[in-house]
């Protein structure tokens, strides 16, 4: 008897949806129609529903994991304020400033590909993939660049950042140089009574304020030429190649230096990591675009896409200013 009603009621709501209840299955007309509509949907609209509102779900779970090293961030920043304020010199704001312009441009490609995608515009979507694409290209590119020459300059995390940089035979760089003086004592040695593995603090004088830093004066200036002068080590973005291990021999570097940098590589270094991941899923979308795959009744990937490609973008907005412009 139980089975004779449940056969009732499934024939109601075929009847209600439209369906052959003595032919067909629930809902087989609507995934006739619409070849792409998943079994467990009834409709594309609820199906398309059930997937951005996963994605949101999704994205909120990226923002509470890029929020604990924002809080981190805010955190070391608060309690060296004068190593931020130091460290932020050698970053490269011109850099910095055309990555950033990068993202927003292929924020606006990836927002013109779903548009063209809900249109059935299967070239124009096309077209705004691959520039999207290679907006992602162009910033890790950048960011390479970046990273190789602080990694050359030795401005990297852990306790090595006060370690002078070594070439293939063993001998410091800047003895190579034949206008360079050897570089002088990397860090004072740590006291006796303090942990075996704890990070040497650099410099006897006490950490600077941060309101005794000198400013850049002439702005992003990119990589150096000629002799370096030590003295002014603090208002150039980038160290010149000439010297990589140029910042042990500023007299206003602040203990704990490498925790700027520490933080920067993890902050930055984890978004990077969500360009590579934007980028395969691009891929993948700009090879079903190109077999003709989305138009105006389907289109839920490509949308999907974009909402997490303008959360990367969102991040890197965040971390310019934070990591570029504080000084």
């Amino acid at each position: 008897m139980s089975h004779v009603a449940t056969n009732d009621r499934t024939d109601d709501k075929l009847a209600h949806a439209g369906g052959d209840t003595g032919h067909a299955d629930h809902g087989s007309a609507e995934h006739s129609k619409y070849p792409f509509l998943a079994h467990h949907f009834d409709t594309p609209a609820q199906q398309f529903d059930s997937a951005k509102l996963g994605m949101w779900l999704f994205l909120a779970t990226e923002v509470l994991f890029f929020g604990a090293l924002f809080v981190a961030y805010a955190v070391l920043r608060s309690r060296f304020p004068e190593v931020f304020s130091y460290a932020s010199h050698y970053l490269s704001t011109t850099m910095g400033g055309i990555n950033t312009c990068v993202l927003i441009v292929s924020s606006l490609t990836m927002a013109l590909g779903v548009y063209f995608a809900q249109r059935g515009k299967r070239v124009a979507l096309v077209v705004c993939l691959w520039l999207t694409m290679a907006g992602a290209a162009g910033f890790l590119v950048i960011k390479y660049f970046e990273y190789s020459h602080k990694i050359h300059a030795n401005l990297v995390w852990g306790p090595s950042f006060y370690i002078p940089p070594h070439n293939a035979v063993g001998e410091m760089e800047s003895q190579d140089l034949a206008h360079a003086p050897p570089p002088a004592p990397a860090a004072v040695p740590a006291p006796v009574n303090s942990a075996p593995n704890a990070v040497p603090m650099v410099g006897s004088h006490p950490a600077v304020d941060a309101s005794v830093v000198k400013p850049a004066s002439a702005g992003p200036g990119g990589l150096g030429f000629g002799v370096f002068d030590h003295a002014a080590a603090v208002t150039h973005d980038v160290i010149p190649d000439e010297m990589p291990s140029a910042h042990l021999e500023d007299p206003r570097l602040p203990p704990n230096t490498h925790m700027f940098f520490a933080i920067y590589y993890a902050m930055t270094g984890l978004h990077g990591f969500h360009v590579i991941v934007g980028m395969v899923v691009i891929g993948m979308l700009i090879y079903r675009a190109t077999r003709g795959d989305f138009g105006p009744n389907y289109f839920t990937p490509v949308d999907l896409v974009g909402l997490y490609w303008h959360i990367v973008d969102l991040v890197w907005i965040f971390l310019f200013p934070l990591f570029y412009l504080i000084h």
